[in-house]
């Protein structure tokens, strides 16, 4: 046996499949985690379980946008458990992090662990030990993005999710209200629904053809004739592209309207193409 009882109670999370359900997928994947998962989908026993940018550690997401409005930047560290997420000198390590990139544009972790730390005299690497002996656990920046334009930043659950987006605007829109009462919506929908991907030209064609494999292997499954299955993978696929593409998203906070087209209603209030 290639997994334990642990992976069994994960892949049960994940899926919110039955634990025996969870066993025979995990069996048959070898205790691969994302084989599984692509096994009780195929079964028809998981709906489509969105996987990206889920990592199994304690930490902070934390995002930020710089005073002028012009930088944003979302940072993950991560910590060994929720009780140090959440200590204050570790959250202050974080946002020294974020403003150091907001500052310095490094090119990748390796490069802001080399930077002097905002603030400070020392290196980010530097500071990153001192905590971890003051705090008593290891503590690793994992990764961070660093975007320049009409920005807005929103950080959910006290540091569990975080997003920055970019907007493309002129200026004289982006300091409105309306913008950026807009621009904070679009952050939680991103937060609230986890969108992967802007639009359907975004998703990598190679994520496209494994889902249209599985959605095949269904319809065979469910003993659908030939002759509809097709008609019935594409459907299936189209509501694929609602739940991962943000402009395809139903609004969250009106579900009269997608994304796009609250985009484009606020578009049309403030001037804007």
């Amino acid at each position: 046996m290639n997994f334990t009882a642990k992976d069994v109670a994960a892949l049960r999370e994940k899926t919110g499949c039955g634990m025996m359900d969870c066993k025979k997928a995990l069996a048959a994947s070898e205790g691969d985690m994302e084989k599984a998962i692509d096994f009780l989908r195929e079964k028809g026993l998981a709906a489509s379980v969105k996987k990206a940018g889920r990592i199994a550690a304690e930490g902070v997401a934390f995002a930020t946008v710089s005073e002028n409005g012009k930088v944003g930047v979302v940072i993950e560290v991560n910590a060994e458990t929720d009780f140090v997420a959440k200590n204050a000198d570790f959250q202050a390590f974080v946002k020294t992090c974020a403003d150091t990139v907001i500052e310095q544009n490094p090119a990748d972790v390796e490069a802001l662990l080399a930077c002097k730390a905002s603030g400070s005299e020392e290196t980010v690497d530097a500071l990153l030990k001192e905590k971890i002996l003051t705090i008593g656990e290891n503590i690793k920046v994992r990764r961070f993005a660093r975007y320049e334009g009409a920005v807005t930043s929103y950080v959910h659950a006290g540091g569990r999710i975080g997003v920055i987006v970019k907007f493309d605007t002129s200026d004289d829109i982006a300091a409105t209200d309306g913008f950026k009462a807009y621009a904070h919506n679009v952050a939680m929908q991103i937060a609230a629904m986890n969108a992967e991907y802007l639009d359907e030209a975004s998703v990598p064609a190679e994520r496209v053809e494994k889902e249209k494999e599985i959605l095949t292997q269904q319809i065979v499954d469910e003993g659908k004739p030939a002759n509809i299955a097709e008609k019935i993978v594409a459907g299936r696929l189209n509501k694929f592209f609602k739940e991962i593409c943000l402009v395809d998203q139903v609004y969250v906070q009106d579900s009269s309207m997608t994304v796009k087209q609250y985009t484009e209603s606020v578009a049309k209030e403030l001037g804007g193409d």
